[in-house]
């Protein structure tokens, strides 16, 4: 009998050590299909029960359900909050591979740091690693779909294409500029505003708590940029010089992980003028501190940037996020602005950035 206890205790203590090494062995360097990104955010809600949760807002088009990760505290008041998403350009596929990057650092900070300790207390994270579901899916197709952007619904009567453009489908100066009406093309804006199920659901989770923001954060490639509101040069943000020099901060903040140079400024002055964007639309909501990030690269690789470039990427966006979030957090909960504070921390938190074990 006790030889047969032994042996259950063997194949059980081997079960959980299985477990265990295919938990670590999940790979932040590597790009996700959908299904290996749902089944990890399921089990980082059975890892971290204590901070993190999993949370369901919408539908896309094809009837797949959004969901987000809601990582904090449950201090049992009512909390801030920091917004991001990735994915909702279908081809850039580095955008939630950063998010997924960023879920994983601030849950290891949060063991041994502080002020992470201090941030999740006091805020929640609301990450939505794929914001563009299905599109993002089809993008896995095959080769010939691999470059795909838009979300997945048909067009207009009349139209044989498929897909609207999510981040021209958002009420802010919709339809103006940096759009097409041609169903077929990749800038399509929509039947309307906010036609979309993807741009309504955004709308109305982050619309709903708009008061509890601090940041939203929006994850795209490819350029090198830090983009802030707004995309419509007639129109300029109430605290543009703040947002420039937070961001400008955040672009010194990345350059020195890898020497990265990113170029902050407006989509007007930096890129090209549009509208109807995410980021547009959380700044007219009145989040303080909207951001578009562009990651890498510069445009040799685009949206096709490989592999061993995922590490890099993450590691600076991760410092240029967070000092971002640090200084909303900071002049929220300090009552000053706190640039030098969040400046500092960042940059010490770089230091040990590369050397973060692997969940």
């Amino acid at each position: 009998m006790l030889s047969s206890v032994g042996l259950s205790l063997l194949v059980l203590l081997s079960a959980m050590e299985a477990a265990t090494v295919e938990r670590v062995e999940y790979d932040y360097y590597k790009y996700h299909t959908m299904p290996e990104i749902t089944n990890w955010m399921a089990q980082l809600e059975k890892d971290y029960p204590d901070v993190v949760t999993i949370v369901e807002y919408g539908q896309t088009y094809e009837k797949r359900v959004i969901s987000l990760l809601k990582i904090g505290l449950n201090t049992g008041e009512k909390k801030k909050a920091i917004w991001m998403d990735c994915g909702i350009h279908a081809r850039e596929w580095i955008a939630p591979a950063f998010c997924q990057y960023f879920v994983r650092q601030i849950l290891q900070a949060h063991k041994t740091d502080p002020k992470m300790q201090e941030m999740m207390k006091n805020m929640d994270f609301y990450v939505t690693p794929v914001l563009n579901m299905d599109g993002y899916m089809y993008s896995w197709k095959d080769n010939t779909t691999r470059l795909w952007r838009k979300n997945r619904s048909p067009g207009p009567p009349g139209c044989d294409g498929y897909g609207t453009d999510l981040n021209r489908n958002f009420d802010a100066n919709w339809g103006t500029l940096g759009v097409s009406f041609n169903c077929s093309s990749n800038t399509y804006c929509g039947s309307q505003p906010v036609s979309e199920p993807e741009a309504q659901a955004v709308t109305y989770f982050v619309g709903s708590r708009k008061d509890d923001f601090l940041c939203f954060l929006t994850i795209h490639s490819y350029g090198q940029l830090l983009l802030v509101p707004y995309g419509h040069p007639n129109f300029t943000a109430s605290n543009y010089k703040e947002l420039m020099e937070v961001g400008l901060g955040a672009a010194d903040a990345i350059r020195s992980v890898h020497g990265m140079n990113y170029t902050v400024g407006t989509s007007p002055d930096v890129l090209y003028a549009n509208s109807g964007s995410s980021r547009d639309w959380a700044r007219f909501q009145g989040i303080p501190f909207s951001y578009t990030f562009e990651l890498r690269d510069d445009g040799t690789l685009g949206f096709q940037l490989p592999e061993d470039q995922i590490q890099p990427t993450c590691e600076e966006a991760y410092s240029g996020a967070l000092h971002i979030i640090t200084y909303a957090h900071d002049k929220t909960f300090n009552g000053a602005v706190a640039t030098a504070a969040a400046t500092l921390w960042t940059m010490l938190l770089t230091v040990g950035v590369t050397g973060t074990t692997l969940m």
